[in-house]
This record gives structure tokens, sequence and C-alpha cells, in this order.
């Protein structure tokens, strides 16, 4: 990518809808390069006064229960009521090589196709809960470009779920029958954090263990503090491979929107969660100072190994770090 890459005129090709200056645009946003940071920052704040319009969905599940299916229907859906859809699917990233080891797009066939979505794999690139240091930047580029519904998915693991949540408006949580096996080992946090359960695979054979999956859920929600006091959250079936039940759980997602509008919350959550970016931000900065500072990188196997050896306190390490970075 050019050093002396127009911003200006870039920002005017994502305002446009135009994909590829789309994909560059993120591209752009992914980079580790000095110069191509500042690019970044400034196409952001160009582009800041078009975002925040969109619907931000996060949908979390466990690896097998069917999320990027589910994506692919409930996208095709949207997409044919009038929709534009933007997919961030944050793929676990190969520890070697930092690279995307899944491929979404081939998980997602008919939104792939689809002239009125638009769907990014990116690497976590080893960032805490597997998803991408840049996500929030490239959903801001999508609102920008027009996409009025952004769905984020997490790899289900780790940290990811809270991290997405803090930067969505819905956040949606995929289940699959069978929850009398699964209750006792569901994470209380992640359903707490949910503003919906969805059970998927509710056909065939499986619609009764489905709406019995469902009756489960519903009973541990009451017991658990919900994330709002104006939004009970439902618990509902569908079936990503027959589409049965995904008109009802977007309804769900638009009536939490208008309630969480009409009484103000929204805004309100949306303002927390870019004081938390904002320190996101100050915390990937402070950790790749380690990684650039030729001095401190040669230094601190050697005061990882006197820690190790009881030679040196964890917390004069600390400080010995901390000095070194100037705090």
């Amino acid at each position: 990518m050019a050093a002396a890459l127009d911003i200006t005129a870039l920002a005017r090709r994502v305002r446009d809808g135009d994909r590829a200056s789309l994909a560059r645009a993120i591209t752009l946003i992914e980079s580790k390069r000095a110069d191509h940071r500042r690019q970044a920052h400034e196409l952001v704040q160009e582009l800041l006064p078009l975002t925040g319009k969109a619907i931000r969905v996060g949908i979390t599940g466990a690896p097998g229960v069917g999320k990027s299916t589910s994506i692919d229907a409930l996208g095709t859906h949207l997409t044919g009521a009038g929709h534009k859809v933007a997919v961030l699917a944050v793929d676990p990233s190969s520890s070697r090589t930092g690279g995307s080891i899944l491929g979404d797009k081939t998980r997602m066939a008919r939104l792939a196709n689809d002239t009125h979505a638009f769907i990014r794999p990116s690497p976590s690139s080893g960032t805490l809960g597997g998803v991408a240091a840049m996500t929030r930047e490239t959903m801001l580029l999508c609102e920008a470009a027009g996409f009025d519904v952004v769905l984020v998915e997490t790899v289900g693991i780790g940290q990811s779920e809270t991290t997405v949540a803090d930067m969505t408006d819905f956040f949606l949580a995929l289940m699959l029958p069978g929850a009398g096996d699964e209750l006792q080992g569901i994470k209380k946090g992640l359903v707490e954090l949910a503003d919906m359960i969805a059970v998927n695979k509710a056909d065939g054979d499986n619609v009764k263990r489905a709406q019995s999956a469902a009756a489960e859920y519903r009973a541990a929600l009451h017991i658990l503090t919900p994330r709002s006091t104006n939004w009970t959250p439902p618990v509902v079936t569908y079936s990503a491979l027959t589409g049965d039940g995904v008109a009802g759980l977007w309804g769900q997602v638009v009536l939490h929107r208008e309630r969480m509008t009409g009484t103000g919350e929204l805004a309100q959550r949306r303002r927390e969660q870019q004081v938390k970016w904002m320190w996101s931000m100050l915390e990937q900065r402070v950790f790749a100072r380690l990684h650039t500072d030729a001095g401190l990188r040669a230094r601190l196997p050697q005061i990882e190994a006197a820690v190790a050896e009881g030679r040196l306190s964890p917390t004069l390490a600390v400080d010995e770090i901390a000095a070194a970075l100037g705090l």
C-alpha cells in the first residue's frame, strides 16, 4: 500500500459504497505499520460522522453450534428485506503464522454471493479473546459505507464474548438442543451477557428436543440477573438449515432496539463502549511498546528469567519494565 495514499479520496469511495475501497480501507486499519496506523486514524476520524446508525449484533456459541450457517440464514433474510449486511467473522489465528485458519466465507455460501452483503474474515492475531484488535474500527468503516446491520461473529472461546458484547448493541448466544446435558457446563457469565438465547437445529426430529432445551434455558435465566432492567432476554428456537424461526429471531432484535432507544439505554451503552474502547486501545499501545522498543525487548528475557528463578520479585520486575516505558 502506497505511503502517499490519498485518505480523502479513499474516504469518499468508502462513503460511495465501493466494496474494493472498503476492503482496502479495512486492510489499512489492520496494518501494524506506523505510517499505516496514522493514515487509518485519519480515515476513521474523517468517516466518523457517518457512523453509529447501524444495528450492531454480536453472535457467539460453542464450536459446532452452527454460527456461520446461522449468520448465512439471518443475513440472507435481512438482505431479502432490504438491509445491507456486513459480517465481521473473527477467526482463531494460527499461532505460528498469525493467519486465519477458518474459511468463514465457505460456510456462508449465500451471503458470500449476495451483492447486499460484505463478509470480512479477520485473523485475531493473538488478541485477547480471539477478537481482532481493529474490529471496532472495521465496524465503523462498514457503517460509513452504508451497511445498516453489522454482525460480529466470535470464536466462542475465552474472553471473546465479553469483548464483543462491549462493542455491540445486542448480544446473541446460540445453543444446541440437549440442554439437560449441557446446563451443568453452561457459562453463567455468557448467559448473563446475552440479550437473547436462540436454540438452533429445531427441525425434523430435533424440534421437541429444541423446545425442551429452550424451556430449560428459560428456567435458568429466571435465577440470573438480566443485563438490563428494561429487557428480559427471550429464549427462541430456530433452524439455520430450513430458515424456520429466523424472522422471529430478528424480530426480537428489532424489539430490543426500539425499547433500548426509547429508554435512552442504547445511547448510554454506546457512550460507555466508547470509553472502554479508549482504554483498550491505550493498553494495546502500551503493550506494543514492549515489542517495538529494541532495548526493552532485549532486556525482557533476562527479567523473566530472574522472576522465574526467584531472584527478582514480580513487583520489582514490573517497576523496572514500567520505568523503561516511561510510566
